[in-house]
């Protein structure tokens, strides 16, 4: 294989797009599936594909160049969205999906500052005395309450057309456990294209939804054009929404954590130490409150790119940097957005079915990986009051305080009783590696 010296730009552009390649079909679902939840007054895809190209730039200064990560749109996040868009209480009694939207993105942006918060804590007393409050015990389980709950949103979207979402399904299980090389890594972009290409199959034979409308509406597209600036717009603050998606962090940074040590292993770097883990948080932070800000998603480091670095052996960064060059171009098309937005809701549903439980799945991972011993008691409790409360408090808490409705969300709820649990039972049997 080539090294990176002899790499010409050429093949340095290829490489760069088989990155955004590895990251689209993620990144896209993300608004998609925000767009449902907020009955099509949702996020952009193309402020989406703007911030994750301008995210990740922001990324790589940050981390002074060094770490070859690409920050696409979060998952995390979709249980706060599904939340916000449903609440009905105090000021939000009588809004509009669409007006509501401003202040989960102004949930994301305060999200985005405590990454600031943790980097500022790790930089002072050190990595170890932080993580000792973030133990596996509390974020497995935050982790696995924030895939199960978005379970019934799955197989509502995919009972819309069963055929199709089972289509959706079993194109992405069949890419990526017998798929190769880049067929794998791509295994949720090719379960959208190929179903996509079975819906205008099914609906050329008249097949319909099961509520009788059309599989797929094409009518946006004839009349969108080209090039066009992405639809930002100006985040909003609410403590209910800020208390809907600020918990959700706690999770997200754990997932951080996680994904740069895999970079390290992969590229042999550590780069927990240099730039040091500190610099990558607040990069990432930074990333997902600029985002928030102007009508983008929440970001995070992807696993799919760094997949991408172990399947070429090539670790440059500047390679990551053209594919967020990529993604920035793409953003200001319109006409490829409308296109997107044209994915039947059943495909959606079927590929959320594996989306949602491998979030779950990455939980119940955090916890075995890290040798957690649920023969413990005290870990027992902890865990079973998480899920309890992150699957029970099904339309969360709220409270008055003065004139203001506040309401705590089953994950917050799970959160507070999960940290506050930790800290206060003997018996603490978790050290953190930071080798």
């Amino acid at each position: 294989m080539e090294t990176v010296n002899k790499l010409s730009k050429s093949k340095m552009a290829i490489l760069g797009l088989q990155h955004m390649f590895a990251m689209f079909g993620a990144t896209i679902l993300v608004p998609i599936l925000v767009n449902s939840y907020f009955h099509g007054e949702g996020l952009s895809v193309q402020v989406t594909l703007f911030f994750a190209g301008i995210g990740t730039l922001l990324f790589h200064v940050l981390s002074k160049f060094k770490v070859p990560a690409f920050l696409g749109s979060s998952f995390a996040f979709l249980g706060g969205f599904s939340t916000v868009a449903e609440l009905d209480t105090g000021k939000f009694a009588n809004m509009t999906y669409g007006e509501k939207l401003p202040y989960a993105c102004g949930g994301i942006v305060v999200a985005g500052l405590l990454y600031l918060v943790l980097a500022l804590l790790i930089k002072c007393i050190g990595i170890k005395r932080v993580m000792r409050y973030l133990p596996p015990i509390v974020t497995g389980p935050i982790i696995i309450c924030i895939g199960l709950s978005l379970a019934s949103s799955a197989i509502g979207n995919a009972s819309m057309c069963w055929p199709l979402a089972i289509v959706a399904f079993a194109v992405v299980i069949i890419f990526n456990i017998f798929g190769k090389g880049f067929s794998r890594i791509i295994s949720i972009l090719l379960g959208v294209v190929i179903s996509y290409v079975f819906a205008i199959i099914l609906q050329s034979l008249g097949v319909t939804n099961v509520d009788g409308s059309s599989i797929i509406n094409t009518s946006s597209v004839l009349s969108s054009s080209v090039v066009g600036v992405p639809d930002f717009f100006i985040a909003k603050f609410d403590l209910t929404a800020i208390l809907v998606m600020a918990p959700i962090a706690i999770a997200t940074m754990m997932e951080h954590i996680g994904d740069i040590s895999a970079i390290s292993a992969t590229t042999k770097n550590n780069f927990l130490s240099d730039p040091g883990l500190h610099r990558t948080l607040v990069g990432d932070g930074l990333a997902t409150s600029l985002a928030g800000m102007f009508g983008g998603p929440a970001n995070t480091t992807y696993g799919e790119n760094t997949g991408v670095l172990a399947l070429t052996g090539n670790h440059d960064p500047k390679v990551i940097r053209i594919a967020a060059g990529y993604a920035i171009v793409l953003s200001f098309i319109p006409i490829l957005s409308n296109i997107i937005g044209t994915m039947p809701t059943a495909i959606i549903g079927g590929i959320s079915f594996i989306l949602y439980g491998m979030i779950s799945a990455i939980g119940i991972r955090n916890i075995t990986e890290n040798k957690v011993d649920l023969s413990k008691p005290r870990n027992l409790i902890i865990a079973a009051v998480i899920l309890v409360c992150g699957l029970g408090f099904t339309n969360g808490l709220t409270f008055h305080v003065g004139t203001t409705d506040i309401t705590l969300t089953a994950l917050a709820i799970a959160s507070i009783f999960g940290i506050v649990l930790n800290a206060i039972l003997p018996g603490k049997d978790y050290e953190f590696n930071e080798n």
